[in-house]
């Protein structure tokens, strides 16, 4: 059986903890040279993925920003994005979303069982449809990417993607940048929900490294024994 891929969970969040407001624009928790850090991130991974309500949200495009990242993925043999991940119960999904429409990257949607055939329907040859279970496990979703010869997985959101991943047991690393202000709106996104989480005041996670950036300040927490994996 192939080893689960690497998983490096990535975001963003304001001092008390929520990863966007109640309004219809973006809210931009970080600046330009952390949004290039990410990009670098993105593109020493092989997957990157998002839950369905992140594409219905901010309709990310999920592609590597600079050229010559690009460039230096191709000359590796791997193609210029990495593969494109998502997980959805329902499939509301549109397909005309950037998720689906930019670039050529491979797409997978992993859905519940029972949405598979609509899901397949819906997306046409868009996107490969996955069978996640019902409701979708995201060990099985890890498990098949792995088989899938895809070996770093980065997991970019949103909370409810995060929480699974982490009450799982399923993430080896956590980059947490922290904006510097509130948001002060308990109907706002936060960076994770409730769940039974592997990190208590009895297991503390192992921070890795603290680095600021600009007016933002990363937090990079090991969360298992691969951490660090190239």
């Amino acid at each position: 059986m192939a080893e689960r891929p690497y998983t490096l969970l990535s975001c963003g969040m304001s001092i008390d903890g929520y990863v966007d407001d109640t309004t219809e624009e973006r809210l931009l928790l970080s600046n330009e040279a952390d949004f290039d850090r990410v990009d670098a991130v993105r593109a020493q991974c092989d997957a990157i993925l998002v839950g369905a309500g992140t594409i219905r949200q901010d309709n990310p495009r999920l592609m590597v920003r600079s050229g010559a990242r690009r460039a230096a993925r191709i000359a590796r043999g791997a193609q210029p994005d990495p593969v494109k991940v998502t997980v959805t119960g329902s499939c509301h999904l549109d397909p005309e979303a950037s998720f689906f429409t930019a670039g050529d990257a491979d797409k997978l949607v992993y859905c519940a069982t029972s949405t598979v055939e609509g899901a397949r329907e819906l997306l046409g040859g868009r996107a490969t449809v996955v069978d996640g279970g019902d409701p979708v496990d995201v060990r099985l979703v890890s498990a098949d990417l792995g088989a899938r010869g895809v070996r770093r997985l980065m997991v970019e959101g949103g909370g409810h993607m995060h929480t699974q991943f982490l009450a799982a047991g399923i993430a080896d690393e956590l980059q947490l940048v922290v904006a510097p202000f509130f948001v002060g709106d308990s109907r706002a996104p936060r960076f994770v929900y409730d769940g039974a989480f592997p990190w208590s005041s009895d297991n503390r996670a192992t921070l890795a490294e603290v680095r600021p950036i600009g007016d933002v300040v990363l937090l990079r927490y090991a969360l298992s024994e691969r951490f660090g994996e190239p």
